[in-house]
């Protein structure tokens, strides 16, 4: 699992959002975001530095690019 600010969350997965690249994303049980990468590969981070409101917001956005959410 990886810790980090939310700005730094999103400039490390901005490369990869699109179908091709991220199956699926949510939050598991610990409310850490998971994002499963379509080569089967998965990241756990731990967003730091806002409330569960900011991270539901940017998973909408991720599901308005086309982006599974689960």
């Amino acid at each position: 699992m990886k810790a980090c600010s939310l700005n730094d969350f999103m400039a490390e997965l901005t490369p990869w959002l699109d179908g091709d690249h991220i199956r699926k994303v949510g939050l598991n049980d610990k409310g850490h975001f998971v994002v499963h990468f379509t080569d089967g590969m998965k990241n756990v981070y731990d967003i730091d530095d806002c409330n569960r409101e900011q991270v539901k917001k940017v998973m909408q956005d991720l599901k308005a690019k086309g982006i599974s959410i689960e």
